[in-house]
């Protein structure tokens, strides 16, 4: 390259010089400036050089947010940085200029920048450490929260740094621009602040879009023009509604409290008397109070006219009230004018009229709740209900069976007395039959037998008397027992006869079904209550009912043969035995005969003497009349 230089023909002396500074050129970047103070929204415009020695020839340049990268990675190129492509833009060129420029910063993209270039050298890399400081800040107006009307007040418009291009700040109330200048710099002063200055604030810098935040300003002071307005007007009568408006006029707004007289009665702006009465007269006001003072209204007066109140009922007598006692009711209460109207009620039946209410020999049926009426001509009111608890002795006594169904042997078996009383009875006797069996009010038997069988009665006492229940009866079911033979004769059985067997047993209900059988086996030889046996051998029955069944003992028949005598004598006492029958069958028809004949005979005679009365009668009767004539 020397060579070249001279065999080049002579050049101008500066052109010289110039060529001698980049051939001896060494690595650099420079930043101008290296810390920039940017407002959010704003363009930021990052100035830079580079140089780099003669022979290398720039290949890449770029900026980067990383002043180190790993072994195995590059730094990062923010063109390529989606955060960052749209918004980057490099001025420079790949000479000497690296100047870039960044639109709509935010706050995130505070950091520090880095320029990086690359050339055709193998060593030929440099990042400019020094690098550039980006601060980017927003807009945040500082002012007192609340202030008093005639205070000084100085807003300022803040930021996080000190903007690197100077700024002039515009004012803004209730988002208008503020047409009085009264800023200093950043500063806004208001002197002897007015309510009207209330309002939200906000600035920004003129030739930039964003405008910080709205602050409020309030402005407050204490509370004047209080007064009371009473809705409805004209006269109010008890039970009206009337609502007390208390207005005022103060900033913070003011806690409003009602008094009457000199008594706290309410807070709010609005006191509402709802139902009104006479106990509610008297004069009102209101006190409008904040932090910076408060004021009271001037009083107004409520004058209540008002129905029947206080109505209350007075028992006369003392003590416990008893059935056939004399009770007396009377009725009292405040009104004005004096009610003289009164009415008595038993739950809601009307029951009589008057302040006076007499209830003579009282009964459990007087007893319940009582309350009186009082009417004037602005209402009426009821009392509170009293109650007459009339006491009396045990009544409506009556057992409840307390078992599923039919009752069997073994079962668990409840009896329960109920008696209306007054007090509750709370002494209970059990009887079965005249027998005192138990006491309480539930008589319970377990696994009852047939023993237990019978009419069963409670008797409930209290203090005023006692009565019995009627009889309920218990009926025991239970299967067969105690199940025997009765042999009909003496057991032994002549060829050709028979001998009857007759089943007995107890159970409940009466066993209907009877089985017999032939000892030794299984099958039955027989039914029925009565078995007759054709042959010799051991027989027992068995009886069944819907509970259960049992078996009876084996009685024995024993067989013998009949010899030629007996056959004869058996035909002549058959024969005879006829005979005899014959005999009493005719004398029977005999006497039947007889005995019409007689009956036909005492008609006959009767008859007569019923003419013979019937003249006799005749005769007699026109006796009495011819004599009666005369």
């Amino acid at each position: 390259m020397v060579m070249s230089v001279r065999m080049a023909p002579p050049l101008p002396l500066i052109f010289l010089i110039m060529i001698h500074r980049v051939s001896s050129a060494d690595w650099g970047v420079r930043y101008s400036p290296s810390n920039i103070c940017a407002l959010k929204d704003s363009s930021v415009t990052m100035n830079c050089t580079y140089t780099y020695p003669t022979g290398h020839q720039i290949m890449k340049v770029f900026w980067t947010k990383t002043k180190d990268k790993n072994e195995t990675e590059e730094f990062l190129d923010l063109s390529n940085d989606t955060e960052y492509s749209q918004r980057l833009q490099y001025l420079g060129d790949k000479q000497q200029n690296c100047t870039i420029r960044l639109s709509h910063v935010t706050l995130k993209d505070s950091h520090k920048y880095f320029f990086r270039f690359t050339t055709d050298k193998p060593d030929g890399k440099w990042l400019g450490k020094t690098g550039v400081t980006l601060t980017v800040t927003d807009l945040q107006v500082e002012s007192p929260e609340r202030v008093t009307e005639g205070d000084s007040v100085r807003l300022t418009c803040k930021s996080s740094c000190t903007l690197t291009d100077r700024a002039t700040f515009i004012w803004y109330r209730n988002s208008q621009p503020l047409t009085e200048r009264r800023d200093r710099n950043n500063e806004l002063l208001l002197q002897s602040v007015r309510r009207e200055d209330a309002g939200r604030y906000s600035c920004a810098v003129h030739g930039h879009n964003h405008i910080s935040p709205a602050v409020q300003l309030n402005v407050t002071y204490p509370p004047k023009s209080v007064s009371v307005s009473i809705s409805p007007s004209g006269e109010i009568v008890s039970g009206d509604s009337v609502t007390l408006n208390c207005s005022s006029d103060s900033n913070p707004p003011a806690e409003i409290s009602w008094f009457k007289g000199r008594r706290f009665v309410g807070s709010g702006r609005i006191y509402n008397i709802s139902n009104i009465s006479s106990d509610d007269s008297g004069e009102y006001k209101c006190r409008s109070i904040n932090e910076h003072g408060e004021k009271y209204s001037d009083a107004v007066t409520l004058n209540v006219m008002y129905p029947p109140r206080n109505v209350s009922v007075l028992i006369t007598g003392s003590g416990e009230i008893v059935s056939g006692d004399s009770v007396t009711l009377i009725c009292s209460s405040d009104s004005n004018p004096p009610a003289l109207n009164f009415s008595w009620f038993k739950g809601g039946k009307f029951v009589g009229s008057g302040r006076i209410f007499n209830v003579s020999k009282i009964s459990s049926d007087d007893s319940g709740e009582y309350k009186c009426k009082s009417i004037n001509e602005h209402g009426e009111k009821y009392s509170d209900a009293v109650t007459l608890n009339v006491m009396y002795p045990p009544r409506n006594i009556s057992v409840f069976i307390k078992a599923s169904g039919e009752i069997v042997s073994g079962d668990s078996v409840t009896l329960i007395c109920s008696s209306d009383s007054n007090p509750p009875a709370l002494n209970f006797s059990w009887f079965k039959g005249g027998t005192f069996v138990g006491s309480g009010k539930i008589f319970n038997i377990s696994k009852i037998s047939s023993d237990d069988s019978g009419e069963y009665k409670c008797r409930s006492i209290d203090e005023h008397g006692e009565k019995y229940s009627d009889n309920v009866t218990l009926n025991v079911m239970y299967p067969p027992r105690n199940v025997s033979v009765l042999i009909t004769g003496s057991g032994e059985i002549v060829s050709g006869d028979s001998v009857t067997l007759i089943c007995s047993s107890d159970s409940n209900p009466p066993a209907l079904n009877f089985s017999w059988f032939k000892e030794n086996e299984s099958s039955a030889v027989g039914s029925g209550q009565s078995f007759s046996a054709l042959q010799s051998g051991r027989f027992y029955c068995q009886a069944h009912n819907q509970h259960g069944s049992q078996r009876s003992d084996a009685v024995t028949v024993t067989e013998h043969h009949r010899s030629s005598w007996h056959k004869v004598f058996g035909i002549t006492v058959a024969c005879g035995a006829f005979f005899i029958l014959a005999i009493i069958i005719i004398i029977v028809i005999l006497f039947i005969i007889k005995k019409r004949r007689s009956v036909k005979t005492e008609d006959h005679t009767v008859k007569q003497l019923s003419y013979l009365n019937e003249d006799t009668y005749t005769t007699l009767e026109l006796k009495s009349t011819t004599s009666e004539l005369y």
